[in-house]
């Protein structure tokens, strides 16, 4: 199952490695699920997380070394994903995991995604943390 993380899940996994989304890579290095982000993603966590954990930059770029991290997506699929009604800084997220083909897009932010909860859009599903480990386990 390929999973596409957003910068949250990011952001939660290096500063919280008990969580479930640290328990992602866990699964992911048992090869149970492959995990992909953007450079968007990465840089919005990076960012984060120099600013409120800075300790936790160095579990962080270990975590990089299990993702797989694609280009951005094309400016038509971001429009596309504004249309789904994200905002532009939101977009590029959807648009990259329907672009690179991920099973789950792996959110926990219900502010802007919530709405997309459950849905499958270009063949990705957009889905928080918690729903993404139990596909994973199941």
């Amino acid at each position: 199952m390929r999973l596409f993380l957003d910068a949250n899940v990011l952001f939660t996994a290096a500063h919280n490695p008990a969580g479930r989304s640290a328990a992602l890579f866990t699964l992911a290095r048992g090869g149970r699920c492959e995990l992909l982000t953007s450079p968007h993603a990465v840089e919005e966590a990076s960012r984060n997380l120099k600013l409120k954990y800075p300790a936790s930059v160095t579990n962080f770029e270990e975590m990089l070394r299990s993702l797989t991290i694609h280009a951005e997506a094309s400016h038509a699929d971001i429009a596309w994903a504004i249309e789904q009604g994200l905002p532009l800084k939101d977009a590029p997220i959807l648009a990259a995991a329907a672009a690179v083909r991920a099973d789950l897009l792996v959110t926990g932010d219900r502010a802007h995604f919530g709405h997309l909860f459950g849905q499958r859009l270009r063949g990705v599903e957009v889905v928080p943390p918690a729903d993404a480990l139990a596909r994973v386990l199941e």
